[in-house]
């Protein structure tokens, strides 16, 4: 099952959407900004079919 939710780059500040898989119910990875093209790292947890939190970080 997936769920969205919605983060800022660390870097610019744009607000984007990410689709997660709600199978997981801990994870992390890497994305780039859609906008500055820098990657951060997002770190989820999702609990029965929702995101319960998603932050992000970058070096």
């Amino acid at each position: 099952m997936n769920d969205s939710a919605t983060v800022e780059c660390p870097f610019c500040g744009q607000s984007m959407e990410l689709v997660l898989d709600t199978n997981v119910s801990s994870q992390s990875f890497v994305t780039d900004c859609e906008v500055c093209c820098r990657p951060f790292e997002v770190t989820a947890e999702c609990e029965d079919g929702e995101v319960m939190s998603a932050s992000v970080a970058g070096n």
